[in-house]
Order: structure tokens, then sequence, then C-alpha cells
């Protein structure tokens, strides 16, 4: 959050809170930076001079402080003191750290589906907390969430609306930001929670396109779109579009409620949050502009055209590696290890520098040395055979000393 030095016309010292920067103006005051004599941060509003002698503004703002004191939740900045007798009322919630949404958005770029589901969820449940303690917010945008390192933060009930209390502006008179305002608000009707909701709506279609989602123009033009016209919501994620547009009805009957609101974004948050976990990073920049709901669908289709049947899916901590001509397919199912988990490899022998043959390798030697043992048996055999029929056929006689053998065929005559 930006801070900007005291000016001269500034307060020092308010209540028990001693002043040390501004924090920002608005139309109900401006808005410091104090801390208390225990060193507690806080942020303080001082109403502005011509507001404060009003004496139906005094009577509205001590309903609404008194509305806010019963607040209870960890998403609103929780009120810390209040003056409401004082020449200047003003009151003091705790301080956020922390940049408002509109600057994150507006430096860093658009948010995610799944972080903007996320902030989304946080609102609603904070808004839930509001409207139970029968106040309506009545100026909900981004400029006035602040995203704490424990969440976002809703602030400036400034001109929130206590239930049963006179409205604060004349019929006709609309006190907010336009773009963010519901129609009723426009109007001039009574405003309700199903108005918190519209502006919800607006706000998360701002964190997911860095714009409202009834573009850009002049106080009167962005008023005339909220009433009359659709909400632009091109870029907004597939996954978000659906509830954003029911939240921006015209007709406040038509619109979610909180509660509705707030399950709908978890379940949102939680799902778009799995499909970021399993999905590749993307590579080509375009990729980034596409709806991270597409994206992941498009890869759910791939994983299952990569793997015919039923085949588990891919963890991306273990990927698998590539097939091995040499070495023939394999079952896509590993099989136990003893005293490990399925599918893990044994772990291998200190100082196992070279690769042991497999056991293919070894059969294969081992049939090859029965073939050459079976072959040399059969050739000796053989050559046995031969031997012990040679002198059945010849009747010749043995060698005689000093000279060759000499032998008489059958054939021969005498």
């Amino acid at each position: 959050m930006t801070m900007m030095r005291l000016r001269r016309e500034d307060p020092r010292v308010v209540g028990s809170f001693r002043l040390h920067r501004r924090l920002g103006a608005g139309g109900m005051g401006v808005v410091y930076l104090g801390s208390d004599r225990r060193g507690q941060r806080v942020a303080l509003k001082v109403i502005r001079p011509d507001l404060a002698e009003d004496q139906e503004f005094r009577s509205r703002f001590a309903r609404e402080v008194s509305a806010a004191r019963r607040i209870r939740g960890g998403c609103t900045a929780r009120l810390v003191a209040a003056d409401l007798d004082a020449d200047r009322p003003w009151f003091a919630t705790q301080y956020v750290p922390g940049p408002s949404l509109h600057d994150k958005v507006n430096e860093e770029g658009p948010l995610s589906a799944a972080q903007t589901a996320s902030i989304g969820a946080a609102l609603a449940e904070g808004l839930l907390a509001v409207h139970d303690a029968g106040v309506v917010h009545r100026d909900l945008k981004p400029s006035n969430i602040l995203l704490s390192p424990k969440g976002p933060r809703i602030i400036d009930f400034g001109i929130a609306w206590a239930t049963g209390a006179s409205t604060l502006t004349h019929v006709g008179t609309a006190v907010g930001s336009p773009g963010f305002l519901a129609p009723e608000q426009v109007r001039g009707a009574g405003v309700t929670p199903a108005t918190d909701v519209f502006a919800l709506g607006a706000t998360l279609a701002y964190a997911a396109t860095a714009d409202s989602p009834f573009g850009q123009g002049s106080s009167e033009v962005m008023l005339y779109r909220v009433v009359h016209e659709e909400p632009q919501l091109m870029g907004v994620p597939d996954a978000l579009a659906p509830l954003i547009h029911a939240c921006l009805a015209k007709d406040p009957e038509e619109r979610p409620s909180t509660l509705q609101l707030s399950l709908r974004l978890k379940e949102i948050a939680a799902r778009e949050a799995h499909g970021l976990t399993e999905s590749r990073p993307p590579s080509p920049r375009r990729e980034a502009d596409r709806p991270l709901g597409q994206r992941a669908a498009e890869y759910e289709l791939q994983r299952t055209e990569r793997r015919p049947g039923s085949a588990p899916t891919p963890r991306p901590h273990a990927p698998s590696r590539p097939a091995d001509p040499g070495r023939g397919e394999r079952h896509p199912a590993a099989p136990r290890v003893p005293g490990g988990r399925k599918g893990a490899r044994p772990a291998a022998r200190p100082g196992a520098g070279a690769r042991r043959p497999g056991p293919d390798r070894k059969l294969l030697r081992q049939r090859l040395i029965v073939f050459v043992v079976v072959t040399l048996l059969v050739a000796l055999g053989i050559a046995a055979a031969q031997g012990c029929q040679g002198p059945s056929r010849s009747h010749g006689m043995g060698p005689l000393p000093g000279g060759p053998a000499v032998g008489v065929s059958p054939a021969d005559g005498p």
C-alpha cells in the first residue's frame, strides 16, 4: 500500500493513536496509518468536516459503527476503536499489510483461474460474516480488498449500510464506484446482501481480466451500462465465467447467495489448483493466453490418447523411460519389489559400474552351451560306430611286420 507523508493540515494525534502516514483519501474522509502506545498499528479514518456537521450522518455513522463491532470473521479488518462524539468522528481498524487487489492486478496482470477463485471464496466467506452482522458493505471493489500474507481482507466500511437504517444518500444518487455498483444502487432502490454479490462478481471479473466487466468511460456511461447492458466477460476463464455471470444478474433475486458463492468458488479453486499441478508447464507464450480450463481439458485428452485402455495416470515426479528397441516391450504394470513400493527398482550395489547381462542373455548362453555339447557327443558316437563296422566288411590280414597291411576284398579273385 502506498504511503504519503502527513500534510500540514493533518492531525498528528487522534484519540490515543499517533499518526505517521497518509494511506489515502476518499469521499468519507482521510485514512491514516497510526499506532497506539503498545505499538499496534491501525488504519484510522477521520470523517470530513462537512459530514461531521450533518446530524443525520452522525446518527447513521453511529449505527454503522455499532453494527461493524458485531462483525466476526478473518476476512475483514477488525474494528479497534472509534469516537462518534468527536468534532470529527473517527474509527480505527486493524492495519492490513499488503497491496490492494487493484494494485496487484495493475502491476502484475490478470490472476489465474485458481488464484481468482481462491480469493473469491475467501471474500464470499467474509461477506457472509458481514451480512450475518446485519451490514451491507455497498462499496466492494478491488481497491477495498487488501492481499495480506494471511489472505484477502475487506476494508473500508465507511459507507456500509446497516439493516434497518435509513439510506445515507438521496434517491437517485449513487454512492460507490461506477462499474462495481449494482443496478439497484444506481436506481436508488434499497440495498440487500445481493448488492455485495454483484460487486463481488464485478471484482472477480476484474481480477481475471484486469478490466471492469462494463468497460471504461465516464461515470454516466458506466452507470448506464450497469443498468441496461450485459457484462462483457471475454477473457474470463471458462471455469469462472458462468458463476460470475450469475453474480452480475440485473435482478437481485437471480444472483447466488453468499453461502452458495463461497461453496462454489471453493470447489472451483480446488479443481483448478489440481489441474495446475497435473498439467505440464506451458512452453509457448500463447499457451498462457488460453483459458486454464481449456488447457487442462486438452491435456487430459492427450493423456488418454497416449495410453490406450485404463493405464494409470503418470506422476510428474516419475516420468516413464523411452522404450529400448533391443530389450523389447515391457508390461506397463511393474512388479512389486519386496520391501519397497510397487514399481520401485532395487537399489544398485555400490561400485557396480558395468551393467550385468539380463536373464534373456544368460538363458541364450546356456542353450548355446547345451547345443555344442550335444553336437559333439553325437559326432563322437557316429565316429565310434563307423570304427566298429570296418573289420567286419574286410577279410584281409593284419599288418605284416615292416610293411603295410594287405587285404583282399571279397570281390577279388583267388
